[in-house]
């Protein structure tokens, strides 16, 4: 949370009964949320009062909370998460022959046919500057 020390409480009161906020549980509350959020947002975030960045905060955290229960993201394998960053940068599977030692095994591993090994994971991470363990 953003440290607000000049945080008037009869003005932060009044934004809160003006909003109602509280925990998310059906479409229509969360669609009125983000409204809400969209409506601080415009006003750009150097034009907001103290009070408005405090309930801007408290809003993207229950619409946070609702979405994660709602629309989890699915993991996706390893292979895949590959194919995704290679298309994104328009890489061929010649391209990752460095991690992979072989076409046969580099093919093998973009096709889902054989599981991504930690040190090719490490090597993948490094490659594309992200996590190994999105590829395990």
């Amino acid at each position: 949370m953003i440290a607000v020390p000049n945080l008037d409480r009869r003005k932060y009161g009044r934004l809160l009964a003006k909003v109602q906020p509280k925990p998310i549980a059906t479409e229509e509350e969360n669609d009125r949320m983000l409204e809400e959020v969209n409506r601080l947002m415009s006003k750009g975030e150097d034009n907001l009062a103290p009070e408005e960045h405090v309930l801007l905060e408290l809003l993207t955290a229950l619409i946070e909370r609702f979405e994660e229960e709602h629309y989890p993201i699915a993991e996706a394998p390893g292979h895949e998460v590959l194919k995704l960053l290679m298309a994104d940068r328009g890489l061929r599977q010649r391209d990752l022959l460095h991690i992979f030692g072989s076409r046969g095994i580099a093919s093998e591993v973009i096709n889902g046919k054989r599981a991504i090994s930690k040190t090719q994971a490490k090597k993948l991470g490094g490659f594309f500057h992200v996590g190994a363990d999105l590829f395990i």
